[in-house]
């Protein structure tokens, strides 16, 4: 059984504020996260490894925008998100 099964998948989107350093301007940012929270119960077709990996699997969310465009007017360069985790847990 694949860890998908445990989780329903939906995506989001994050305001985080970001600082360019191209022009040093902090502005908000809208990020898209991929976000995957544990389903109420295990699937029928079940052993006992998958449900050992169930009682583990944690609610967690993976970033899928790697850069962003700066917001301000006159610099509008595009740059990497290093300040954010790619994945975090809820």
């Amino acid at each position: 059984m694949e860890e998908r099964e445990f989780f329903t998948e939906t995506n989001e989107q994050r305001t985080h504020t970001l600082v360019c350093p191209h022009c040093g301007q902090p502005s908000d940012h809208k990020i898209n996260w991929v976000v995957r929270r544990k389903r109420a119960q295990l699937p029928r077709n079940a052993d006992e490894r998958d449900r050992a990996k169930f009682a583990k699997a944690q609610p967690y969310m993976v970033r899928k925008d790697d850069q962003v465009m700066c917001g301000n007017i006159r610099c509008r360069k595009r740059f990497e998100i290093t300040s954010l985790q790619t994945l975090a847990f809820l």
